[in-house]
């Protein structure tokens, strides 16, 4: 980015996905929502266009750029499909990121080349049955017997859990020591001792696709520890931080196109023998949305700079928090906007409600958002 603009190459991305987004993803939208199924053969269609590694190196099979593009990535397929967008996000976010960021060179080649060719598909095992704004309470363990370790426990409302091909499992190899004892492992998800408890179902995102795990007795090689290092509950905080950045985006996204679909309704439909758009009541309504939005990317954008510059935990936390409180609010007005036929399936802007729910609660809730930022505050 220059300033407040996409450079050369970053709008050239842009306009590329959304012409994936609206060419390939758009006509299938409704027939995978009422599935409720993972479109693979568009993840692995991304991965062949070299879309899962923007913002990678290209020695790990990644395709340059920077977390500006991959926010523009998760922004766009989320306008078309919010569910698509999650899995996306859990993938190249949360299940890359770690790889990336904390992965010995033997794990990057194993699994971040592949995954960015989108050859496999990650998902990220934090949250527990009883464990999920306080990460530290997890209950998961990992035992070392020799050369190997033995992994026992349950995760709850994990992405891409029934169809990921591997898993960043977050388990504890010294409960003695709160949180600074977790320690994170890349598991095959075909290992004996992993099983998917079961698929749940959820009010939106349809298209990705939640599961509950668990791990008995599950042995795992050494070389399966996150960088060959116990302890890394560094590694968990550092996935997240770039997680919230994305996360951000998936938010802006949906939030876009519920404004673009109430415009374009508002200006159609007429009462009282004008269109609806010029009572004041409306338009009002549509540029507070406007605003919002814009807001909302100006400060997502600008946590994906900072994020390519060093710490930004600040920055990602108000990101995440505030367009993730835009996306609710502006879904909801154009639910209003549409009226009756807003909560009908026959317009997808009851989808797009649906789907903004979940962001206030996933990735962090705003609770936890609004604590780091007062963290970050020195209170």
């Amino acid at each position: 980015m220059l300033g407040f603009t996409l450079n050369e190459e970053q709008e050239a991305f842009r306009q590329a996905v959304r012409g994936f987004a609206e060419k390939s993803l758009a006509p299938k939208v409704e027939e995978l929502e009422a599935k409720e199924q993972f479109p693979m053969d568009l993840f692995r269609e991304l991965g062949r266009l070299g879309y899962l590694g923007v913002g990678i190196r290209e020695e790990y099979g990644g395709s340059g750029g920077d977390m500006v593009m991959r926010c523009l990535l998760i922004e766009e397929i989320a306008r078309v499909n919010c569910g698509f967008a999650a899995a996306l996000l859990a993938h190249v976010g949360l299940a890359t990121i770690p790889l990336i960021k904390f992965g010995t060179e033997e794990q990057k080649q194993k699994y971040l080349a592949p995954a960015l060719r989108g050859e496999k598909l990650g998902s990220f095992g934090l949250s527990e049955p009883n464990s999920g704004s306080d990460a530290a309470s997890l209950r998961t363990t990992a035992e070392k017997r020799g050369d190997h370790y033995v992994i026992n426990g349950t995760k709850m409302f994990i992405t891409n859990g029934t169809i990921a091909d591997y898993c960043m499992v977050a388990a504890y190899t010294d409960r003695s020591r709160r949180g600074s004892g977790i320690s994170m492992f890349i598991v095959d998800t075909d290992t004996p001792g992993f099983s998917v408890s079961r698929k749940l179902r959820k009010a939106g995102h349809h298209t990705s696709e939640t599961a509950a795990l668990a791990f008995e007795d599950m042995q795992v090689p050494a070389s399966a520890l996150l960088g060959g290092v116990e302890g890394g509950f560094k590694q968990v905080t550092g996935t997240l931080e770039g997680g919230r950045v994305t996360h951000a985006a998936r938010s802006v996204g949906v939030s876009q196109a519920a404004l673009d679909a109430a415009l374009k309704y508002a200006k159609e439909r007429e009462q009282f023998g004008q269109p609806i758009a010029k009572f004041q009541a409306i338009k009002f309504k549509l540029a507070r949305m406007a605003m919002d939005v814009e807001t909302a990317r100006t400060m997502m954008l600008r946590a994906a700079w900072l994020f390519e510059q060093g710490p930004c935990m600040r920055e990602a936390a108000m990101a995440k928090l505030f367009a993730s409180e835009v996306a609710q609010r502006v879904t909801w007005e154009a639910v209003q906007v549409f009226g009756g036929y807003g909560y009908i399936t026959e317009f997808p802007v009851e989808r797009y409600w649906r789907d903004a729910r979940l962001m206030t609660i996933t990735e962090g809730t705003s609770e936890i958002q609004l604590t780091l930022i007062a963290r970050e505050l020195g209170l």
